[in-house]
């Protein structure tokens, strides 16, 4: 038996005798949260300038900016042109493993391409780079980390929807571009790993530039987004000159979201109602998009111009009494284009509606599909390098003892893993 389940069992019976008093509890911050969010709606200037003066007192402060629209701005989306391309794209995986015969990693990106009502079956395209030897190790000899690999694997992704959108563009005809996750590139940017962040960050700058140059709309898109940006602001409204001193620990909504206050919490039906509470009104309708916000974080000195970070919330569920909240990551410069913000709010819109009761970009989906490796996939890889290595004479070790009690009979899927 792997779990002591009589010790866990009593963990959760501690969970479930303080159910009632956390529930009571948040829905008091829900409260809270939507009476400020209903006391700031239109302060947009004042919410700037006390976010100016947070900064003062924490420069990695990370929350949403409010530009020109009211925080319970809320858009329908626009009618989908006729004729338009969109690819997508994702990436999985392969870490080195110092306990395999073989040191490798393998980096796999899917993508799709779409060309709306032309008749024309989608493409998928699969690139797979395999890195060996001094491709493991960084300038001064570390291993190569997940976070370094993760790195090369985001750039990689970014650059081939630029490689494509070039290959498939066409007088006239829009493209939109999109990838799994934030627009922001992610990584612990100190140690070994300090060097790489900065030369794969120059990279991924110079694609996001290349695709504003040529028009190429592109996207982030975070399905049930875990951050809470705006929540985080209307804390700092309330945040006084001493709870300023401690920002970092001021929380008094914690456990508030910006899916619920976007949801609302409106229906009795919804997983984000608590029992009890209030009922409000959903912010956003189904297909409604947010105002767009800025990001204030850190990572601004990098993301400068037209490449600053900005983002919104919309609906992508289909049912007024199950509202399902998505956050959509874009540059400036889309965030500047009325028209190209309506395209993609409106693409977002059309392919989760292609899935159905489990709304999420249909190409996303499929470039998914596409970017995981599998289990047998992995072996033959293993096999390959291996027979090429013996046949030029080079002896391969031996994997370790660990590795070959995990590959006895019964191990059968590589998906999770490396997805």
């Amino acid at each position: 038996m792997a779990i002591d389940f009589q010790q866990v069992y009593q963990t959760i019976k501690e969970i479930g005798a303080g159910a009632k008093e956390r529930q009571a509890k948040l829905a008091e911050r829900r409260e809270q949260a939507r009476a400020l969010l209903q006391l700031h709606v239109d302060n947009l200037d004042g919410l700037r300038y006390t976010v100016e003066k947070a900064k003062e007192a924490d420069p990695a402060l990370r929350c949403a900016l409010p530009l020109t629209e009211r925080l319970d701005f809320h858009a329908p989306a626009p009618e989908l042109p006729e004729k338009v391309t969109l690819i997508a794209a994702d990436g999985s995986q392969i870490l080195p493993d110092r306990h395999s015969a073989l040191q490798y990693a393998l980096i796999n990106v899917g993508a799709i391409i779409l060309q709306l009502n032309s008749g024309r079956a989608p493409v998928i395209r699969t690139d797979s780079r395999l890195l060996f030897d001094e491709k493991l190790y960084t300038s001064s000899g570390a291993p190569m980390s997940e976070g370094m690999l993760a790195l090369q694997r985001d750039t990689a992704e970014r650059t081939r929807l630029l490689d494509l959108a070039i290959e498939f563009s066409q007088p006239d005809l829009p493209i939109v571009t999109f990838t799994d996750g934030p627009l922001e590139l992610w990584s612990v940017r100190d140690g070994q790993e300090a060097a790489l962040f900065d030369q794969s960050l120059k990279k991924y700058l110079s694609v996001l530039s290349r695709l504003h140059e040529r028009g190429i709309i592109t996207a982030g898109y975070i399905d049930k987004p875990s951050s809470d940006p705006l929540v985080r602001l209307l804390e700092v409204a309330t945040a006084t000159d001493e709870d300023l001193q401690k920002l970092r620990e001021y929380h008094p909504l914690r456990g508030v979201t910006d899916r619920w206050l976007f949801s609302e919490g409106g229906n009795t039906t919804s997983a984000l109602h608590v029992p009890g509470e209030k009922k409000g009104s959903a912010l956003l309708k189904p297909g409604q998009r947010s105002a767009v916000f800025g990001f204030q974080s850190k990572s601004e000195k990098d993301y400068k111009s037209s490449l600053a970070l900005h983002f919104f919330y919309i609906n992508i569920s289909a049912q007024p009494r199950s509202p399902k909240i998505a956050r959509v990551d874009i540059p400036k410069w889309m965030a500047d284009d009325p028209e190209k913000l309506g395209l993609l709010h409106a693409v977002i819109i059309q392919q989760c509606q292609v899935m159905g009761a489990k709304p999420y970009p249909y190409l996303l989906h499929r470039a998914h599909e596409s970017a995981v490796v599998s289990f047998e996939e992995k072996r033959q890889v293993d096999q390959m390098l291996a027979l090429e290595l013996k046949r030029n004479g080079i002896e391969i070790d031996d994997p370790s003892d660990k590795q070959s009690a995990k590959d006895l009979p019964g191990r059968t899927s590589y998906t999770e893993r490396f997805a």
